[in-house]
């Protein structure tokens, strides 16, 4: 219905590019006793305060990437409430994040799981009275939920994912070898297609001295002003973006001989990945498996602002670390940055990845098998290339970037 339907209850006008669409009335009949169409209720009025409803239920690091553009919009219009719906694991992301920014939960597995549960959230955010709808996900869930406010009058805009040019680079012969846009680029289009184009301005969810460190338990400690920090985040979603246990477990070694004073924080959730961090602290005095003595992401977020450099798989930690304002040296395999997922602010330079494979990138999200059957974009990337990585940032003095 996106693309000018004209229905009983008006003529629906937009199309699938992420432009604009609104519900626009054509005079009705009188509605007599046997008259089962309703009217079409248009809830949107020009004079209501501005209120921006932005929808982007997953994943993490999805999620995480809206933050800049979010922060950059509460800035530069202070006088436009902004209310982000996501999923309950996202709150720490914006709760502190401006004064006219609150966060919206929704438990899509229970409350409102289903198409019963959907109308019963649009139930619930037409009563927060939202003057235009950004859907940040444009999924079906967020599509169905768009066509309702569409038929409530609202203004509403979607993302464009450019899907069609992030799979000419990642196919397997003939690749189209360019940059795509940026998920931040793209959220950003969004607003401005709603009338709210933005200036991306954001360093950090915190202050520039970080998190509170004492909120956290006393294993973490203070950080002294000579102390390297160096967090560690191996485990991605998809076995495309990981490199090979084996490797990142000699390049944990090489850190811990060559600089015996850095404390090393080793993140990672789930049990499987605990088992295998806690059996590297064992191993390594300096390392530490965060999971173990943190509970809660908004306290990993505040450890991750006090690190000088998170080494990270292309995954959900590469964006909270850069929501922190710490540098991030990055791992890829199957993907590559030219997707628009690189970590904000961060620097071509800290993505680690082998430049010469003509199969490179397979995949945007790291989910296809390797056509080469060997593993060649992870394997061939020493420990050592990673190591020295981290220093040449530490040593050159760019500890973070807050």
């Amino acid at each position: 219905m996106e693309r000018g339907v004209i229905t009983d209850e008006g003529v629906l006008s937009g199309d699938k590019s992420g432009k604009i669409i609104t519900a626009c009335h054509r005079p009705l009949p009188l509605i007599t006793a046997h008259h089962r169409l309703q009217p079409l209720v248009t809830a949107y009025h020009p004079m209501k305060t501005p209120h921006l409803l932005i929808i982007r239920f997953s994943a993490m690091g999805d999620v995480a990437m809206t933050v800049p553009i979010v922060y950059s919009l509460a800035r530069q219009y202070p006088n436009v409430r902004i209310s982000v719906l996501s999923r309950p694991f996202a709150q720490p992301f914006f709760q502190d994040l401006a004064p006219n920014v609150c966060f919206m939960a929704a438990d899509l597995k229970g409350e409102y799981k289903g198409l019963m549960g959907l109308n019963r959230l649009y139930r619930r955010l037409v009563a927060k009275q939202p003057t235009a709808v950004a859907d940040f996900h444009n999924v079906l869930r967020t599509r169905y939920l768009r066509l309702r406010f569409l038929l409530g009058g609202y203004p509403v805009a979607h993302i464009n994912k450019h899907k069609k040019g992030k799979r000419q680079l990642c196919r397997k012969e003939n690749k189209v070898f360019a940059q795509q846009p940026t998920s931040f680029r793209n959220y950003a289009d969004v607003l401005g297609q709603l009338g709210y184009p933005v200036k991306p301005d954001f360093k950090s969810i915190f202050p520039q001295e970080g998190g509170d460190l004492r909120n956290l338990p006393n294993i973490i400690g203070v950080k002294r002003p000579d102390e390297c920090w160096i967090g560690i985040a191996p485990f991605a979603a998809h076995a495309g973006k990981m490199y090979p246990q084996e490797k990142m477990g000699k390049a944990i070694s090489l850190l811990t001989k060559q600089h015996p004073s850095w404390r090393i924080f080793l993140f990672g959730g789930g049990r499987q990945e605990i088992e295998v961090l806690n059996g590297w602290a064992a191993q390594y005095p300096q390392c530490l498996c965060v999971a173990s003595v943190l509970k809660g992401l908004d306290k990993e977020l505040t450890l991750m602002s006090h690190l000088d450099t998170m080494l990270s798989m292309d995954s959900a930690n590469m964006h909270l670390a850069s929501l922190t304002g710490t540098r991030v040296v990055s791992v890829w395999g199957a993907t590559h940055p030219y997707c628009g997922f690189m970590g904000w602010n961060q620097k071509a330079e800290d993505a680690v990845q082998i430049t010469t494979l003509p199969c490179r990138p397979c995949s945007v999200f790291g989910n296809s098998p390797c056509h080469r059957g060997d593993f060649a974009c992870m394997n061939n990337i020493l420990p050592e290339e990673i190591v020295q990585r981290i220093e040449a940032g530490l040593l050159s003095g760019q500890k973070t970037r807050r």
